[in-house]
């Protein structure tokens, strides 16, 4: 009966002009509050779900194509420049959906779990690392030299070269991984990519001797950026200046342009993964997924599919590691550790596994939590520490609370809880792929 109901409210609220409505609204009101408060976290995550509701609500399709290309083209630059944090954290949530949506084909089409998928990450961030700063191979013939008297490799605009090499770069080492394991399966399947990661992490933390390489736990730095030409700087004040209410300087435009590549590199990717999954190779890969033997005797090649699964998710992380480079000017072993893999594993699983959607909702939603949720939480109670305030009925002094319970230290507590609720109400995810809806759907009741 209350699914029935459910059905009925939703059947209303997406019939005639209502779901129009509902969306400009939603969007109108996130700017509103953004603009108006542009350091409230709260606002900006009214702002930020508008999307969900561009995606959920049944509209036109080229009224939500429109209502997307505004939001993401004009309002969002307009109160990121407002405050840099939340380009930063849509940065961040386009990378890591880059890395979801990589990993969702190797974990999700093709079935194979892969535990060190963060090391194609790498490969592409010190790639434009290496070739993009004062690293290079100079170092042994210059004995005593520093990386730091030597000019750059390459010009700064050679960034847009990197971003296509980086994707042939990685996809070659994903072949090269795939290519000796993939006849394993399962859990022993899960180990050998696990210690793959590992070993590109500790090359990068060794390989500062006896040739120079990576610079070792340092890390490189300083990386080139392109080169932000004036135009596009006096451009984006000339459209954007009265609403901003101040003149964007060179630095903060670069936060812009990065914002704009990853949105661009995530719309390819979108694209790509979508062509994929509705061809003959996506096919195979659920079939493969589904049952191996069942899919060698239809005639599959095995090895070869599982290979083209790794490659193309490799080449999605290998062109976001130039990105990050290229952004953070500097990049370190400690940003491709283990716990990056299983976090991105985690923005699959918690979005649901084989949905682009939803692992992009999954990265987004972690994200935010790590960001912006965890931190808002531990600001403010940090504030109440500093404070005189008491805890009404037990009489307890936020003062006496003890900083051992800072929600930002127990970020991995509260991933395994929700996941664990995740496969407790949600098996299938958040926003589950249709071909699980299916299967779900298709599975008898179990027996009391």
């Amino acid at each position: 009966m209350r699914n029935r109901f459910g059905n009925l409210l939703w059947a209303r609220i997406n019939t005639g002009i209502l779901p129009y409505l509902l969306i400009l609204a939603h969007i109108g009101l996130g700017s509103a509050l953004v603009y108006s408060a542009p350091r409230s976290n709260l606002a900006f995550l009214v702002l930020i779900s508008s999307l969900f509701s561009l995606y959920i609500l049944e509209a036109d399709r080229r009224f939500k194509l429109i209502a997307g290309a505004v939001l993401a083209l004009l309002i969002i630059p307009v109160i990121g420049v407002r405050n840099i944090f939340y380009l930063e954290v849509i940065f961040q949530i386009s990378v890591f959906a880059a890395l979801a949506l990589g990993l969702n084909i190797v974990v999700g089409f093709a079935g194979l779990l892969d535990l060190g998928y963060v090391a194609f990450y790498a490969v592409g961030a010190y790639l434009w690392a290496f070739f993009g700063s004062q690293q290079y191979f100079v170092l042994p013939f210059a004995p005593g030299t520093q990386p730091s008297d030597l000019p750059f490799l390459l010009p700064g605009d050679a960034f847009y070269l990197f971003l296509f090499l980086a994707i042939i770069v990685a996809a070659i080492t994903g072949i090269l991984l795939g290519s000796p394991v993939l006849r394993l399966r399962g859990d022993y399947l899960a180990i050998v990519t696990l210690g793959f990661g590992e070993v590109i992490r500790v090359l990068a933390n060794n390989l500062d001797k006896p040739l120079n390489i990576t610079n070792g736990p340092q890390g490189i730095t300083p990386i080139q950026r392109p080169t932000m030409p004036d135009w596009a700087v006096d451009g984006f004040n000339t459209l954007f200046g009265p609403a901003i209410g101040h003149r964007v300087e060179t630095a903060d435009m670069y936060n812009v342009l990065f914002y704009v590549l990853a949105l661009a590199v995530i719309l390819i990717i979108i694209l790509v993964t979508r062509h994929l999954d509705d061809s003959k190779i996506g096919r195979a890969w659920t079939a493969i997924r589904e049952d191996e033997t069942a899919a060698i005797a239809m005639g599959i090649p095995l090895v070869r599919m599982k290979l083209a699964a790794f490659a193309v998710g490799a080449s999605f992380a290998g062109v976001m590691g130039v990105l990050l480079a290229a952004s953070r000017t500097f990049i370190s072993p400690e940003s491709f550790s283990f716990m990056q893999s299983i976090g991105v594993l985690a923005m699959v699983i918690l979005g649901g596994s084989g949905s682009i959607a939803g692992v992009i909702l999954g990265a987004a939603v972690v994200t935010l939590l790590n960001l912006q949720v965890l931190q808002g939480v531990s600001l403010y109670l940090s504030e109440l520490r500093q404070s005189d305030a008491v805890i009404p009925l037990i009489n307890f002094a936020w003062k006496d609370l003890s900083n051992q319970l800072d929600p930002a230290k127990y970020q991995r507590l509260l991933f395994g809880l929700i996941l664990i609720l995740m496969m407790i109400f949600r098996p299938a995810g958040l926003i589950p792929a249709r071909r699980r809806m299916r299967t779900l759907a298709a599975e008898p009741p179990e027996a009391e």
